[in-house]
């Protein structure tokens, strides 16, 4: 206390200090920041998320992108319409796992299978005539490209959803 300064001022400043508590509170800092950093980290058992049984099916849905789906018969267009039905679908269908496959003159994998309808929905959004660069209609190919997103060592439901105008421009 001599080193500190005068010893009768430094004792009325200390007075309330409680060396025992100093280390308590230290201790309980450093044990809520440990905590902190063992919650950021998010440890996981192994094998603990094996036994979730997911129920529901895999649906490919298969969507015509032709310019023929622009035609205005149903407001706004045919195309806007069945995107909308889409992602009605996906909200009544919340424990399915989704694909999406485009497709006009040539089919594409547009979104694999996933249980992430939030992506989905962004998927088929964004889905338009500009996404295949071939037109016309071949649902052939459609339909074999939506065949080859399910695993066939699987044992599950799978559903093929075919959305399209009606022209089949298969030769």
């Amino acid at each position: 206390m001599q080193r500190t300064g005068d010893e009768k001022l430094v004792r009325i400043l200390t007075k309330n200090h409680s060396p025992r508590l100093f280390i308590l509170k230290v201790v309980l800092i450093c044990l809520a920041f440990a905590a902190g950093i063992i919650a950021a980290l998010n440890p996981v058992q192994p094998g603990g998320g094996d036994t979730v049984q997911r129920k529901g099916i895999d649906i490919a849905i298969t969507l015509d992108v032709s310019k023929s789906m622009l035609a205005t018969d149903l407001a706004p267009n045919r195309l806007e319409r069945a995107r909308q039905f889409v992602i009605k679908l996906m909200e009544e269908l919340p424990d399915d796992r989704l694909a999406l496959v485009l497709f006009a003159g040539k089919a594409y994998m547009q979104m694999p299978l996933t249980t992430d309808h939030g992506a989905a929905k962004l998927f088929v959004s964004s889905a338009g005539t500009e996404a295949v660069s071939q037109q016309g209609t071949v649902i052939s190919e459609a339909l074999q490209m939506s065949s080859r997103v399910f695993n066939s060592a699987e044992k599950r439901f799978k559903t093929i959803i075919l959305i399209s105008d009606g022209e089949d421009h298969d030769a």
